[in-house]
């Protein structure tokens, strides 16, 4: 029996020891965990210390476990263009394949083989780690430019007020960057050159 490092207590880590490495054996988990750091892009972020629900379904296969699953969480982000604040539910598919450590595992190193253990998931002993896997999920998930509304006018470039409440009439009138003021007068009267 191999001793892993994992805490079986962790909310990521799932015990596969019901499958029995029995190809066509399958079980369902589903959990609530919170997560202990936030996962995030520029304007958007599950938080840290937030709860997200993990629906998994575990099959053993030949060379290891499949995971299928969803995780699906709380949402926080500001409108990338009103910059009001915004919350949403976010749900995100993923599925891996943890392989079944082997005896070559151990001196595995040579050649193109490396490069490809490199992005493989391995069960450690009979536990599996979710943690890369749902935080590689969420943040896909996560928007990179989230949005109050399809129509959202943004920020006026002038003044920075928010063009939803200011209004059809909302302007600045003729303000010309003196640096063009002679071309202006120029455009205005051809005449005078």
């Amino acid at each position: 029996m191999t001793l892993s490092r994992l805490d079986p207590r962790d909310p990521f880590v799932v015990d596969t020891r019901q499958l029995g490495r029995q190809p066509g054996s399958m079980r369902t988990v589903n959990r609530i965990v919170t997560l202990p750091e936030g996962f995030s892009v520029a304007m958007a972020a599950v938080p840290e210390g937030s709860e997200v629900e993990l629906d998994l379904r575990l099959e053993a296969v030949m060379e290891g476990v499949l995971v299928t699953g969803t995780v699906s969480g709380q949402l926080s982000a500001e409108c990338s263009r009103c910059l009001d604040p915004l919350s949403d539910e976010i749900e995100a598919s993923f599925q891996e394949l943890y392989r079944y450590p082997s005896d070559e595992d151990g001196a595995a190193g040579a050649g193109e083989d490396a490069e490809d253990e490199d992005e493989d998931y391995y069960l450690e002993g009979e536990l599996l780690d979710l943690t890369p896997v749902v935080r590689d999920a969420i943040v896909l998930a996560i928007p990179l430019t989230p949005l109050c509304g399809p129509d959202c006018p943004g920020l006026c470039s002038e003044c920075g007020a928010k063009l939803a409440e200011a209004g059809p009439d909302h302007g600045h009138g003729d303000n010309v960057d003196p640096r063009w003021e002679a071309l202006r007068a120029i455009a205005e009267d051809p005449g005078e050159r």
